[in-house]
């Protein structure tokens, strides 16, 4: 049998009866630290022996851990053993779980002991109820990350703040979503004599030398409504009987107009490089993105998390050389991949007949201009001749297409048509070279590069 107990947060008096009751009466129990208040009481009554030497001899936690299971489990075959760990056994701690499996592979019974978590006395401390809603992340963890994860409407504890390099690398990644003034709170010995609460701006995280293993960070929720979660809240309340009139009145084809009216509006903050109308209205466009959420919801058709899990899921499989082994030398053979990626990806979903070239998905309703010069983008990936650049500045290119404008109304001319037909010849010039590479048993997008700007430039 294996016996795991937790030791509490610190004070031995938190150590539960069951637990000292096993403890006294073993002759001898593992520790996977000797880093713990409540140690030089225990060893008053029975053996110690600890696993620290093994931080010591390897590369990584999750080979500290995995040596540590393999060990105990090895010890209870011969019979039965103690192992204690900080805190209760199942909160912030792996070694626990990694046991269990090895020992269920082996038949070895297992027998987990509840204990007071570093949990209880951090809230204690703080005078907090986290009923309200709490999150937790490992310091190694969320320091690994590039955004924090979670709900900012929540607040957000992180234990195992051991040291400033771990704090350096943790506050960057809290203050990609935090302000750098937000006001966080160091947790220094909950649960024993030596409790110490240390509040101080988010900046100021690493700048402080008494880390130690029992450090817990406290990150509070932001004062004021700030999270999708609250926005999707008010959306779905708008949409409900009690909601807007207005609102709830609304559908995917109906809101057709607005979505194209605030988009256009970001852009019009982009033209004008104005960073406070451009957060107006990127808000503005974020709540018919809601609308359209909701809607859905409703109609049963999908949920947030399919519209998040499908633009994740697509970006980690189109970004080979960010998320997986796949090198790149530059921006242009990112784009030649994606292109790949997507023919890929066409051709397993059994979409080749359906979208029949990487010029479809274009927006029908994209203005002339924008659109030409998105199929022009896209048809310079797979070869399409580009002119040298002319060295036009900004003003000198609107002059330009302004005279093309004045010409088309001189001659009694649709400029938006003009280019659209075009566009559409360009295509069609498209589709011919594929067709004509395919009856030649070859895939145009694969060819190489100065054999696809060979034949571009024959076909025009």
């Amino acid at each position: 049998m294996i016996h795991i107990i937790g030791l509490g947060p610190g004070d031995p008096g938190l150590i539960t009866r069951r637990a000292w009751e096993i403890i006294t009466q073993a002759p001898e129990i593992w520790v996977r630290t000797r880093e713990h208040p409540a140690i030089p009481e225990i060893t008053r009554y029975t053996v110690v022996h600890s696993y620290d030497a093994l931080y010591e001899t390897h590369d990584d936690f999750d080979a500290v851990y995995a040596a540590i299971a393999e060990d105990i489990v090895a010890r209870a075959a011969a019979g039965d053993i103690v192992y204690a760990v900080p805190g209760d056994p199942t909160v912030a701690e792996r070694t626990p779980a990694l046991i269990r499996q090895r020992a269920e592979a082996q038949g070895l019974p297992v027998a987990i002991h509840p204990a007071v978590s570093f949990l209880e006395p951090a809230f204690a401390a703080l005078n907090a109820d986290p009923i309200h809603g709490l999150q937790i992340i490992d310091a190694q963890r969320l320091a690994e990350m590039h955004h924090p994860p979670g709900s900012l409407g929540m607040g957000l504890l992180v234990p195992q703040l051991y040291g400033r390099l771990l704090a350096g690398d943790v506050k960057l990644t809290l203050m990609n979503a935090y302000p750098d003034d937000h006001p966080v709170t160091l947790i220094s010995g909950a649960g024993s004599d030596a409790l110490r609460l240390r509040t101080l701006p988010l900046y100021e995280l690493d700048r402080r030398d008494d880390l130690d293993d029992m450090t817990t960070l406290w990150v509070p929720p932001l004062a004021r409504a700030a999270t999708y979660e609250d926005l999707q809240e008010i959306i779905a309340h708008l949409r409900a009987p009690d909601g807007c009139p207005w609102d709830r009145k609304q559908t995917h084809q109906t809101l057709r107009p607005y979505l194209l009216e605030e988009t256009y509006e970001v852009l019009d903050a982009l033209d004008a490089d104005d960073p406070d109308a451009l957060k107006e209205e990127l808000g503005d466009l974020l709540i018919q993105v809601a609308l359209h959420v909701q809607i859905a919801t409703e109609e049963g058709e999908f949920k947030l998390a399919d519209v998040i899990g499908h633009v994740v899921d697509k970006l980690i499989r189109r970004h080979p050389h960010v998320f997986g082994d796949v090198n790149v030398q530059d921006a242009e053979e990112v784009a030649r991949n994606w292109e790949a990626i997507k023919q890929q990806e066409r051709e397993e979903n059994g979409e080749r007949e359906k979208k029949k070239t990487l010029l479809d998905g274009i927006p029908a309703a994209l203005p002339a201009l924008s659109r030409a010069q998105t199929t022009v983008s896209r048809l310079a990936r797979v070869g399409y001749p580009l002119p040298e650049s002319g060295g036009w500045s900004e003003e000198e290119l609107g002059w330009a297409l302004l005279r093309l404008a004045e010409q088309a109304e001189a001659a009694g001319m649709d400029a938006e048509a003009a280019l659209r037909a075009v566009t559409r010849q360009l295509r069609d010039m498209l589709m011919a070279l594929e067709e004509e590479a395919r009856r030649q048993g070859l895939d145009f997008l694969r060819l190489p590069d100065e054999e696809k700007r060979r034949r571009w430039i024959e076909r025009r």
